[in-house]
């Protein structure tokens, strides 16, 4: 839950509100003319993974703003060049369009993810959702703030006593056929109803910070830059997210930036329903 609350007086903050404000703005108007069939350049990484013109463009921009800010501070982008990373003790991590299937099957679920990372853990994290205008953002240990671009409206988190719900709230992915999924939903209903809640990309973080998902089970990969900024909110409310042994990620670090599965909960009370349910599947 979220409530109206005064400007933030923090620098860091006051200088990544409007550079991500306009990344957005970059990024919706790239979706737009992609969705009203204007030439648009779509190609494949090595790994087949897609990319599109509006993630190079919104990394460029990025990158070029954060050299202004931070100059001291290197970026570990997905669409850069990371072959120094392992010497960075801090740096930005950054995925300048989270969900690029999401925006080529026109589904407006897709986010710019930011974060900072110190000695291998996330310290501060920004989620921005271009199609609603708003981001989420804060340090690791503070409760994150929700601006709106357009009516500049600042609201912070509000930790409050939360009511018996009625049904566990699940995330997925919209591609979440695996039947393991399902073996997860299995085991929660059980004891408890359960509503499932498909959404794109980091998006389905930004649902748990409004409380609209309570665990999100993630059985296929992901690479770094997908869940730090996740992983920081999450943990900012007293949430988290962690790998299938039941350890948080860490970051930059590894050898390769590919995580494995992981599961995210809102909350000390999800967390241990989230892994109870996780030693029923086959994982």
């Amino acid at each position: 839950m979220f409530i109206t609350t005064q400007v933030p007086q923090d620098e860091q903050i006051l200088k990544l509100v409007p550079i991500m404000a306009k990344a957005s703005q970059i990024l919706l108007e790239e979706y737009q003319n992609y969705c009203d069939g204007q030439a648009f350049n779509i190609e494949r990484k090595n790994d087949e993974s897609p990319v599109t013109q509006a993630d190079l463009r919104v990394n460029t921009y990025l990158i070029e703003q954060l050299a202004k800010i931070t100059p001291e501070l290197p970026v570990l982008s997905e669409e850069s060049d990371n072959t120094e990373r392992h010497t960075w003790e801090m740096c930005w991590m950054l995925d300048p369009l989270d969900g690029t299937k999401e925006f080529i099957h026109k589904r407006d679920e897709f986010t710019i993810n930011l974060s900072l990372i110190q000695n291998h853990q996330t310290i501060f994290s920004v989620i921005a959702v271009p199609t609603e205008q708003v981001m989420y953002l804060g340090y690791l240990t503070e409760l994150p703030y929700k601006c709106s671009f357009v009516t500049e409206r600042w609201e912070r988190y509000n930790k409050f006593k939360e009511t018996q719900q009625d049904a566990i709230q699940v995330g997925l992915s919209h591609s979440s056929k695996n039947p393991k999924y399902q073996q997860y939903i299995d085991y929660l209903e059980q004891e408890n109803p359960v509503m499932r809640r498909e959404a794109g990309s980091a998006y389905k973080f930004c649902m748990m910070l409004e409380g609209e998902i309570d665990i999100y089970p993630r059985f296929h990969p992901t690479s770094e830059w997908d869940t730090s900024a996740g992983q920081g909110l999450l943990e900012s409310i007293g949430g988290g997210l962690v790998s299938l042994d039941a350890q948080p990620f860490i970051y930059n670090q590894r050898d390769t930036l590919l995580n494995a599965g992981f599961i995210a909960y809102r909350n000390e009370d999800n967390k241990q329903l989230a892994l109870d349910a996780l030693q029923n599947v086959s994982v």
